[in-house]
């Protein structure tokens, strides 16, 4: 079925969802799509689309069917911006390189390592939120959920403070939509960002190389498992999975938890903050879909899907599939259990799940106890490009 002339960039949405109402709620078309067509093949798209939480299950944790390596799909090439494709990463990697990869710095991410920098995070969402002292106005994207996840992984980095600001806009320019009408002014600008990024991280590297620092850019210039470009790459893969998705958690959870009428139970503590958080990544995923392609010739919900073909698991779908979830349209933030594939599963669970949870643990705590009121405006909602969230969050305040 694939086919190497396709045009259709392959971050490109599926046609059901392209416009923007549609990509802030998806969730009709998953409904359908698991009803009728669980398994799909996109022919514009040139992939398997999976809906149902058994098969997107599967596909994530059988790495060695659907390998997370999309230079094997018999389609187009990934070109700069998709994903990480310009290096080798742990993203898209599969073992035995894979591990080489991650395992160096697993240690770094694990849940109570990433807990003793709870007391800095805090700092940094502190003096984030003193800068809006005498404002009655906010935006929690621009004022809070965009440049706090930047500062906390630049600071797990090592990046001077005084980069910070080009790292965000370096990182937007990554993601930045595929409009198929705009598509070559995009990729020049994720071109422009990514040489650029190669050139300041490869310049840290020579700096670090003999280590003597605890940053995270010393740890990957002095491990003997990475070669020059892989080191890059690593660098490169945590500055924008570090930002990105957490900046979507922390809006999704304003968004919802006003769309449900739970802010005040959530503040005064009658609705635990972090179960409330996994809801948020249930019911709003910050990543809606990943991508996989296929080592051999398999059987996925009926239907045949040959080796080399891509396989795209909607994990947006996937956690709101009724057969795992009760009553999965509803917004429940004491659900239990909740085992939503937000993260991902098998070897490529995401490594900074840790990170992004006590980020959003922190920031929502901090906005709740800064500000007697919050009452986001969700009249003029914009979709936020490639993940799952909003451009922009303003919101009236009262102390």
């Amino acid at each position: 079925m694939s086919s190497s002339n396709s045009e259709v960039p392959l971050t490109a949405p599926p046609v059901p969802i392209r416009d923007r109402e549609s990509q802030l709620d998806p969730f009709d078309w998953y409904a359908e799509m698991r009803q009728d067509d669980p398994v799909r093949y996109d022919e514009r798209r040139q992939t398997w689309d999976v809906f149902r939480y058994e098969e997107v299950d599967r596909v994530l944790r059988d790495h060695e069917t659907f390998s997370s390596d999309l230079t094997t799909a018999d389609i187009q090439p990934p070109r700069v911006g998709d994903d990480d494709s310009g290096f080798r990463t742990m993203l898209r990697a599969d073992p035995p390189d894979h591990g080489r990869l991650r395992e160096f710095v697993n240690e770094r991410f694990q849940p109570g390592t990433i807990r003793q920098n709870r007391a800095r995070i805090e700092e940094l969402t502190v003096k984030q939120l003193d800068q809006l002292e005498d404002e009655r106005r906010i935006d929690v994207v621009s004022d809070l959920a965009d440049p706090l996840p930047v500062s906390v992984i630049a600071e797990l980095l090592g990046i001077p403070t005084d980069r910070r600001e080009q790292f965000k806009e370096w990182s937007d320019a990554l993601v930045t939509p595929d409009a198929e009408d705009t598509e070559q002014a995009h990729e020049t600008q994720r071109q422009d960002a990514w040489t650029e990024m190669q050139t300041y991280f490869s310049e840290l590297i020579d700096e670090r190389e003999n280590g003597g620092g605890d940053d995270l850019i010393t740890l990957a210039a002095t491990a003997r498992e990475l070669d020059r470009e892989e080191t890059i790459g690593f660098c490169i893969l945590l500055l924008i999975a570090g930002n990105v998705t957490t900046t979507n958690l922390i809006t999704n959870a304003v968004w919802c938890f006003e769309e449900h009428d739970v802010t005040e139970r959530v503040r005064s503590g009658e609705i635990d903050r972090t179960q409330a958080i996994e809801e948020v990544l249930r019911y709003r995923s910050p990543v809606q879909m990943v991508r996989r392609v296929a080592t051999e010739d398999v059987k996925l919900g009926g239907r045949r899907i040959t080796a080399g073909e891509r396989v795209t698991p909607w994990i947006g779908s996937a956690n709101r599939d009724p057969t795992m979830f009760d009553a999965p349209e509803a917004f429940r933030p004491e659900r239990q259990p909740n085992p939503h594939l937000a993260f991902g599963r098998g070897i490529h669970y995401c490594l900074g799940a840790p990170l992004a949870r006590i980020e959003a643990d922190v920031a929502l705590g901090e906005l709740l106890d800064r500000f007697s009121t919050i009452e986001p405006d969700l009249t003029d909602r914009t979709p936020r490009p490639t993940f799952h969230g909003l451009t922009a969050l303003p919101c009236a305040v009262g102390r």
